[in-house]
């Protein structure tokens, strides 16, 4: 059966983030999907959780023939998950010591031409690897943006020691991931080759803690933050802001490009040369403020957030997941223009 699938892929981790990532390997027909977790739940968050991921929430067989397909395995071990896996792709916990100790286990159970992915947010690849012999070649960082089976970026983070080849194979993967919508396909065959590219694979030339992604960000939400704890703005308005401004702006341009646009014929360096004053004094006036410990401002946009929006119940992000699928499709109809 395991010959069926070229790519056999052991998850290790099935957190929000593993279950996301889980619902989109499984939309590539060419995977079968061996997942792990320690915690003794985790069989029952992917019966009730993984089919409305998979667009079928009124489905009470979808799971049971993924499995007696073997398009999907339950381990019960870690090195009955690794057993013929070609690739091994974890989302424990975000700390250096347990991702190193796995990496470790992985070597030591695993075939030693396994493909290694990290979903990490933030922790290196050349961190990972430290003193796990035979992983630093291989392993690249694979990080996607939550939720994984709808946002099309992937973060691809090598480290020095990491393979090009190994580069190159993480980003064909993603590009012939088939996007939202998209029927779990029968065994052994391959993706459509006409189907519209959903995932971007974006390859960062040098490591950075925190990457790209999340260092953009987290440098919106630290001034966020200050700007809410300095009473400038509530944090219902501060979103509010981002929505009706930043947010369609940049789903279509960027900021490089949106900056570009905005200097007019001389560009973005017009731009810079037009403004260079008030940016500055933006820049020299930025927040500075430390997340550690009891912070006023802290509990302000704790509490104003709580205030605005309640509890995050399913309702709420299925109508938030509705509303980005409409902006990817058309993000998508339009790509080569963006």
């Amino acid at each position: 059966m395991a010959t069926e699938y070229p790519h056999r892929i052991a998850l290790l981790g099935l957190g929000t983030i593993g279950l996301s990532m889980l619902a989109m390997h499984l939309r590539r027909p060419d995977t079968s999907i061996t997942v792990y977790d320690p915690r003794p739940d985790y069989e029952s968050q992917i019966r009730s959780t993984l089919p409305s991921l998979l667009d079928c929430p009124e489905s009470t067989t979808i799971i049971g023939e993924l499995i007696r397909t073997s398009r999907l395995k339950l381990a019960t071990s870690l090195s009955v998950a690794l057993e013929n896996a070609t690739i091994v792709q974890e989302q424990s916990p975000e700390k250096t010591a347990s991702k190193q100790a796995l990496w470790k286990e992985v070597a030591s159970l695993s075939s030693p031409h396994a493909h290694l992915w990290s979903s990490s947010s933030g922790i290196p690849a050349s961190a990972q690897a430290a003193g796990c012999e035979g992983v630093a070649e291989r392993l690249v960082i694979a990080h996607p943006f939550n939720p994984p089976h709808l946002m099309p970026l992937i973060e691809v983070v090598p480290g020095p020691e990491t393979k090009a080849e190994e580069v190159e194979f993480v980003k064909k993967y993603f590009s012939e991931v088939p996007g939202p919508g998209a029927a779990v396909g029968a065994a052994g065959s391959s993706a459509d080759p006409s189907a519209k590219q959903h995932y971007r694979p974006v390859t960062l030339n040098k490591e950075m803690p925190g990457f790209v992604g999340n260092r953009l960000a987290f440098a919106l939400l630290r001034e966020a933050c200050y700007l809410v704890g300095e009473g400038v703005v509530s944090a219902e308005d501060l979103d509010i802001l981002v929505k009706a401004s930043l947010g369609p702006r940049w789903a279509g341009s960027g900021v490089f490009e949106s900056y570009h646009a905005g200097g007019g014929e001389g560009g973005i360096g017009a731009f810079f040369q037009k403004l260079a004053p008030t940016i500055q004094d933006v820049w020299g006036d930025l927040g500075q403020i430390d997340i550690e410990g009891e912070q006023p401002w802290k509990e302000l946009v704790v509490k104003q957030t709580e205030d605005a929006y309640g509890t995050y119940t399913l309702a709420k992000r299925t109508k938030k997941e509705e509303m980005l699928r409409d902006v990817l499709e058309l993000q998508k109809k339009n790509w080569e223009e963006l």
